[in-house]
């Protein structure tokens, strides 16, 4: 009916007017092409008035395209507004490098950053968040470069994208340098730009640091301390992270699911079974309904200390239907300990969910190898022979003075192989001196059993 009535308005700057606002308002009834045909009309009423805004409707288009996911006719508006000669405006500028970042498609997000012919601190934040969303910590910090040659002063939304990609310790110099800068703009006051510093900090392993801000935040809220908790347990400090956790309550701040998720994995990886399992007791007990991920670690936290019998019992108890994770990770702890019997049944319902996992079929047969079943070795090689499953090599790395160093298993191409053997060695001395023999149950756990 409102599309209707324009027909009988005759004055041109309200006709103009009237085209934007109900093109705008298609756009948020989800009517994205009807707004879009209307926004092209536009394009001869702006041309005689010398009106340059007819952009602005695509702008709304755009950003519910953004919002709920119909990044197809997002994509679609951008082409009919370039074909239509849209001026790339501010905000739609913003909004479709957004767009394209959410879709991966840097390339083409720069791409309308480069174009727009006028730039201030909201899609400089865009192309900057964009690249911090795929870890692009260089190109982040080349771009916040270029923003300060500009004379552009950066914004707290700008500091907190920035901080999010730096999640290594080769950028920890950077990371210190943005937190310097905003805490001379006076940044250090805004809380998500705190909450972001804790992440770097931990992420690039300085806890100290992370800490440091933590304490310094003059309101903070539930992501501040979930950060602050997640960063203990990052660097297997489990007592630390029960403590945060335990001081929410006096603070008034009521723990979510994401708190006792860092906690208990916290408590899985140093091996505090009766903390991990008081933590889980009390999610429960405040009314919290645990998720794939903390059943996880609760089954995880209780094969890794032997208790398979416990473990298997919180599987058949879960309200929800275990994953291959869940019951993979019993099947490792199977193999550790020796639990035949268990392992089997684990390492049967993985394979009903993932029936192609090689990995499945070479934990069952190390398992069998533990306890001598090299019958049932043979079988299980035989099967994965049949089905053409193999297992991809194993990888590991290491970074030294801001370089990666990949091992691949079974690989010696490596220059230093040599000298890399000689320290194997030596540790495998020095294990054996300290009679540690349970990695020899473990080291054969991604690897095919030799025939």
């Amino acid at each position: 009916m409102a599309t209707s009535v324009l027909v009988f308005l005759v004055h041109m700057p309200v006709l103009y007017l009237l085209y934007t606002v109900v093109a705008a308002g298609k756009a948020y009834q989800r009517c994205i092409y009807t707004s879009c045909a209307l926004s092209c009309k536009l394009k001869p009423f702006s041309i005689a008035h010398h009106v340059r805004s007819q952009f602005r409707t695509f702008t709304a288009s755009s950003r519910y395209s953004k919002l709920h996911g119909t990044f197809g006719t997002g994509l679609q508006l951008h082409a009919l507004s370039v074909k239509n000669g849209c001026d790339v405006s501010i905000p739609g500028g913003s909004s479709l490098i957004s767009l394209y970042s959410k879709l991966g498609q840097l390339g083409n997000a720069y791409h309308v950053f480069d174009m727009m012919p006028t730039r201030n601190v909201v899609p400089w934040t865009a192309i900057i968040a964009g690249f911090a969303q795929s870890w692009e910590v260089d190109t982040c910090s080349r771009l916040f470069y270029l923003m300060r040659q500009a004379m552009i002063e950066p914004n707290d939304i700008t500091f907190a994208s920035v901080l999010s990609a730096c999640t290594s310790s080769a950028y920890l110099g950077f990371g210190r340098s943005i937190h310097s800068l905003e805490f001379k703009m006076g940044f250090d006051l805004y809380t998500h730009v705190s909450n972001a510093l804790i992440s770097m900090y931990a992420k690039s392993g300085s806890i100290e640091e992370a800490h440091y801000v933590f304490k310094n935040i003059p309101c903070r809220d539930l992501i501040s301390w979930n950060s602050m908790i997640s960063g203990f347990s990052q660097h297997g400090l489990a007592k630390n992270a029960m403590n945060l956790l335990n001081q929410m309550d006096t603070q008034n701040v009521t723990p979510d699911a994401i708190s006792y998720l860092c906690v208990l994995s916290s408590c899985r990886h140093v091996g505090l079974v009766e903390q991990g399992q008081h933590c889980f007791d009390l999610m429960l007990k405040r009314g919290l309904n645990p998720e794939l991920d903390h059943y996880s670690c609760i089954i995880d936290l209780l094969g890794r200390a032997g208790l398979l019998e416990e473990a298997l019992d919180v599987i058949k108890k879960m309200p929800i239907h275990p994953n291959a994770v869940i019951w993979g990770s019993l099947l490792s702890s199977c193999r550790v300990h020796g639990n035949v019997w268990i392992g089997i049944h684990a390492a049967e319902n993985r394979l009903l969910l993932e029936p192609g996992c090689a990995a499945t079929y070479v934990q069952l047969a190390n398992l069998y190898a533990s306890v001598g079943y090299w019958n049932h070795v043979a079988k299980v090689r035989k099967l994965m022979k049949e089905r053409g499953l193999r297992t991809s090599p194993g990888y590991s790395w290491i970074e030294i003075g801001n370089k990666v160093y990949n091992f691949k298993a079974e690989d010696r191409s490596n220059d230093k192989m040599n000298e890399i053997l000689t320290i194997l060695d030596s540790l495998a001395c020095h294990m054996e001196l300290s009679e540690y023999t349970a990695a020899a149950n473990i080291d054969l756990q991604y690897e095919e059993i030799p025939p």
